[in-house]
């Protein structure tokens, strides 16, 4: 199961968080954007339950995380990945 991932962060933890994210296996991607939220993540998960324990154990423990809002994927209708700049 795919879930987009989006984050508000301290600002002066930015850099820190989107580095500790690297390091989660289940995060695929790590986008530091604008707007809203400071950071997106695409993450990949086998069940419910283990979304629940990843965003509880690792994600949410990660100093300077301040909230988080999930989406599921539940389509995709493209991913050009040769679109990577």
């Amino acid at each position: 199961m795919k879930l987009v991932v989006h984050i508000v962060v301290d600002p002066r933890s930015l850099e820190d968080v989107c580095r500790h994210l690297t390091e989660v296996e289940e995060v695929k991607r790590v986008y530091e954007v604008t707007g809203e939220y400071d950071v997106f993540t695409e993450v990949e998960v086998n069940s419910v339950e283990d979304f629940r324990r990843l965003l509880k154990e690792k994600i949410l423990r990660i100093a300077g995380v301040k909230l988080t809002e999930s989406s599921v994927v539940l389509g995709i209708w493209k991913d050009d990945q040769s679109a990577n700049s």
